[in-house]
């Protein structure tokens, strides 16, 4: 655009040539009329060189992107380009093709192709260029060519004349022609005697091979587009399936025994080879299952194995396999360190049952009592048929102490028992039956035969005890086994018959003055008299009576706080109540602290929870969270029998204790073992470094008394002071005191 003193200046030139143009004589509006047209036309004839100025310029750049894309298009083609001259000599090469022959670019132009090709093909390639200079159409030709690292690798060239020139692209077909091979030899063992199947990653069948419809009667389109679901026989359960596909997916590769089922319904039995095909991604893309007919094979198998190992009337291991078991039983015991057991099991009266109502009525009892037996056993347990009306259950694993197993034993003899105690039902016979069970339980160091001998043995003591029931080799286990089931018995009642009773020992200060006691649960047996803990309580933890009687404690200590609120002296004890495992973990036992709190109306304050240093470590989170919020109720808590397990110091200074007790183990050997005395000193140092108090249990010498004094323990509790006492010798040893 032009500025306002060029404007005025063609103004003043156009006004010059209108008055030479017009004259002088003119009216100053007609010269001025006619120089503003010349300058309009001025102005339009500038504004169209303007345009024609930018189109070529568009058009310019347009060209040069065009250049840039067939450059780009030429050198970086996905195929190699080579132009030829009419001698074979290279004219021109693109990158594609120089990076194929792995060779710089101008010690490629103006040379024959023939320098790098192998042997037979340098003769191939001169006929192929002669016919190509010949004819106008397209010619291909493969060729194997010398990269420059010496490697080789498989072209294919099309090639083209224009009559000056040859034109040729250049693709490396070494890939396809590895495939080409793979696939001329997959098809030829794809025509295979072996049954084949292709199936996707999802196992859905997408070919199968002339082999595959002669051994399933399945044509190929029955076949695609289904799974081999369609072959199960259903003598697998989904476990096997299971465990065959995790095989599968862990390994890449599985093969075994399996039983399909013709398209005529006809089970028969394969030999299976299941491989997966990876892609480069390491992805699955299909399953290749190859398989032969082996059914004859395991037809003979299967019945030599059913007549040697299996009885024939209940389908159960006979008395030979049921040895072979127990070995293999005994010897896995050797590596788990646990204990079996073995049940001889004998039907009370079958002869009477056979007698009066036939054999064949006999067979269905022994029939129907296998089932069941097999019902009311593990997986991997054996069921057997001893032979006639004695059966055997062999169980491996049950415990790791002879104890431990004997009281499984003891309860898995009961289930069996009381499942054969049901009704049977033998063609409209209602039978009751009775079984009589004997016990014999085997560790590594058990042989076959003593194991036979024992549970025999024990067998015929049950049947001489009078039948229906269970009995153990062990005399001594056996009564032991009678004497903890009458003892359950007894103590699932002593709760509601009032048998329980709370004993108190004094806890005291280093004045010798009474601040506390600890309730201990005693048991009042109307025929043994008064049962210490030691005898009762382990049994109550393992049969989870110690949660009625934990509760029972803690209501009758909260009710005696209660009940001392109104004594001066009585009134300022703190009553210390043993917490089992089982009852802390308890998910409502805050709740239950509380309610029992509320309905005693007991001072919280004189209520002192103890928690043993292993119980608090078994869910440490919970642990501290439940105690917080018993703690804001106002109750204390003392930690049990600390330095026994191995408290971390960080958790112990996150837990709201108000006492550490020192066990009695290691005050014991104050005056006696150094490394014990060192323990009591780190424990009391460790306490009132935390600020808690430390009370030491049982203290029965002075000599120990002092010594804890000497280092600063706060209170004593032991038979040096006073025995655990029934509530009116507590109350009258406080007033002497």
């Amino acid at each position: 655009m032009k500025t306002s003193d060029e404007m005025k200046s063609t103004y003043s030139a156009l006004r010059a040539a209108a008055e030479a143009q017009l004259g002088n004589s003119q009216p100053h509006e007609v010269w001025t009329l006619h120089a503003e047209k010349l300058l309009h036309e001025l102005h339009v004839h500038q504004i169209e060189l303007e345009m024609q100025n930018e189109a070529l310029r568009q058009a310019q750049q347009a060209l040069e992107e065009s250049r840039d894309r067939f450059v780009d298009l030429y050198e970086f083609a996905p195929v190699g380009y080579l132009t030829l001259t009419v001698d074979g000599m290279i004219a021109d090469i693109n990158l594609t093709a120089v990076t194929l022959l792995g060779r710089e670019r101008d010690k490629l132009l103006n040379r024959s192709l023939r320098m790098w090709l192998i042997d037979d093909d340098k003769d191939r390639w001169v006929r192929h260029f002669k016919a190509v200079k010949n004819r106008t159409e397209k010619i291909s030709i493969e060729l194997s060519l010398l990269r420059g690292d010496d490697t080789v690798f498989q072209a294919q060239l099309d090639c083209v004349s224009n009559g000056a020139t040859v034109r040729s692209t250049l693709i490396d077909i070494t890939e396809r022609k590895l495939i080409e091979e793979e696939l001329r030899i997959a098809a030829v063992a794809f025509l295979t005697q072996n049954g084949i199947m292709i199936t996707n990653s999802e196992g859905v069948i997408q070919r199968v091979n002339p082999a595959f419809t002669q051994l399933t009667g399945y044509t190929a389109n029955e076949a695609i587009g289904k799974t081999p679901a369609m072959l199960q026989s259903d003598r697998q359960d989904s476990l096997f399936y299971q465990q065959m596909w995790l095989t599968l997916k862990e390994n890449g590769y599985w093969q075994g025994e399996i039983w399909n089922k013709r398209k005529n319904g006809q089970i028969y039995a394969e030999m299976l080879n299941i491989t997966a095909i990876y892609s480069s991604e390491q992805r699955v893309t299909h399953y290749v299952g190859s398989f032969s007919d082996i059914t004859q094979n395991k037809e003979a198998e299967a019945e030599i194995h059913r007549l040697a190992y299996y009885d024939s009337l209940t389908k159960l291991p006979n008395r030979r396999l049921l040895q072979d078991r127990l070995d293999q039983a005994i010897i896995a015991t050797a590596r788990s360190g646990m204990y079996g057991a073995m049940f001889f099991i004998d039907i009370d009266h079958f002869k009477a049952l056979n007698d009066s109502r036939g054999h064949d009525v006999g067979d269905l009892l022994l029939v129907d009592v296998a089932q069941r037996l097999l019902d009311g056993v593990r997986e991997n347990d054996t069921v057997a048929r001893q032979g006639g009306d004695e059966f055997v259950v062999l169980m491996e694993t049950l415990g790791k102490t002879a104890d431990e197993t004997a009281l499984l034993a003891a309860s898995l003899g009961d289930k069996l028992r009381m499942a054969l105690a049901a009704p049977f039902n033998l063609r409209g016979y209602e039978y009751h039956c009775k079984t009589s069970i004997g016990i014999g339980l085997f560790d590594a160091q058990s042989t076959v035969e003593e194991l036979f001998k024992h549970a025999d043995l024990a067998l015929y003591q049950a049947k001489t005890s009078g039948r229906d029931r269970l009995h153990f080799f062990d005399p001594a286990m056996q009564d032991a086994l009678e004497q903890r089931s009458i003892l359950e018995a007894a103590l699932r009642q002593v709760v509601a018959l009032q048998q329980l009773r709370l004993y108190y020992q004094p806890q005291l200060d280093a004045k010798h003055r009474v601040v506390g006691v600890e309730a201990l649960v005693r048991w009042q047996h109307p025929q043994r008299g008064l049962v210490l803990p030691d005898a009762f309580i382990p049994l109550a933890e393992d049969t989870g009576l110690i949660l009625p009687i934990g509760h029972w404690v803690l209501e009758t200590a909260s009710e005696q706080i209660k009940a001392w609120e109104n004594d001066t002296q009585m009134s300022v004890l703190q009553i210390a109540v043993n917490v089992s495992a089982r009852q802390f973990n308890q998910p409502d036992f805050v709740k239950q602290v509380q309610n029992v709190l509320a309905s005693s109306g007991a001072n919280p304050a004189r209520l002192k929870l103890e928690l043993t240093e292993s119980m608090l470590l078994e869910d440490v989170q919970d642990t501290i969270a439940k105690m917080h919020a018993i703690k804001q109720l106002g109750v204390l808590f003392s930690m049990d029998d600390f330095g026994t397990g191995y408290s971390s110091l960080s958790y112990l200074a996150q837990l709201p204790l108000d006492q550490l007790k020192i066990d009695k183990s290691f005050v014991r050997n104050i005056s006696r073992s150094k490394n014990d005395e060192s323990i009591v000193c780190a424990i009391i140092t460790l306490g009132l470094g935390l600020k808690m108090n430390v009370i030491a249990e049982g203290v029965e010498t002075e000599v120990q008394r002092v010594f804890l004094a000497m280092h600063g323990c706060h209170e004593y509790q032991g038979d040096l002071f006073s025995r655990p006492l029934p509530l009116p010798k507590l109350e009258a040893f406080l007033k002497l005191a």
